[in-house]
């Protein structure tokens, strides 16, 4: 495969208008003298655009800046080669173009899927279930950074280690508004995640449901009913909130009358 993959990057300018000196910044990727081109959104005076090397002159810290964001697509554009030569897939230039941008479905993230399912269902679940959704995504952004010191995931390291992993910092995660959750609720963010991880593979962005051997275990819970004296202690409570003093009244009311 390496022998006939030969990849290129370089990166070309072209002026807005010929009456202008400001010069727009591209990136082009060759593999065996086919080409793939696409814009960096990234502007600069003429003069300051080095040919010979390819990168901005000069020590402002805009061209500092637009060195670095090359630098790091030209490293980013030569690991989605490596990645493609690993999974022994025909190499083209447009190939690791879609990959480098996340427009193919094998560089698809954890996060693009999530996002992808709370676009497409908020309009089909209620709000209050769409709200535990959003929920789910905030716990797993988090966990990415505090527990793995990354911000996403491709979806393909969505595996079994990864959601034990997940499930124990759910289990321990305490948001500094409210209490953590206990165990049923530890299980619902996993039952979430484990709709969107099914999601992926009807998209085909997964071979398999990673979830095929974690098991939800939820625990049955007894409710109990309030006695006479409950009743008294919260009609004798008074809050501050009139909000809440409403709610209690209204709770209340419902208790006595069924």
């Amino acid at each position: 495969m390496l022998e006939n993959s030969r990849l290129s990057v370089v990166f070309v300018v072209r002026k807005l208008t010929s009456r202008t000196d400001t010069i727009k910044i591209y990136a082009r990727v060759t593999v065996d003298a086919k080409r793939a081109e696409f814009s960096l959104n990234r502007e600069l005076k003429a003069s300051l655009w080095d040919e010979k090397r390819k990168r901005g002159k000069g020590f402002s810290k805009y061209v500092i800046s637009l060195n670095k964001y090359l630098d790091q697509v030209f490293t980013g554009l030569h690991e989605a080669h490596r990645q493609l030569l690993q999974e022994d897939v025909d190499i083209t230039s447009s190939a690791i173009k879609a990959r480098y941008l996340k427009e193919d479905e094998s560089g698809k993230t954890l996060l693009d899927l999530i996002a992808y399912h709370n676009t497409t269902m908020s309009t089909l679940l209620r709000k209050g279930t769409m709200k535990n959704y959003y929920s789910t995504e905030r716990c797993i952004k988090e966990f990415l950074k505090e527990e793995k010191g990354i911000e996403d995931v491709p979806l393909k390291k969505l595996n079994y280690g990864f959601i034990v992993d997940f499930e124990q910092y759910i289990r321990k995660y305490k948001p500094a508004t409210r209490m953590g959750c206990a165990n049923n609720g530890a299980m619902k963010h996993m039952e979430r995640l484990k709709k969107i991880s099914r999601l992926a593979v009807k998209l085909e962005w997964l071979e398999k449901d990673p979830f095929i051997n974690f098991k939800l275990r939820f625990e049955k819970v007894e409710r109990q009913f309030l006695t006479e004296r409950d009743l008294s202690l919260i009609e004798e409570t008074s809050f501050n909130d009139k909000t809440t003093e409403r709610v209690k009244d209204l709770f209340i009311f419902a208790c006595y009358t069924g």
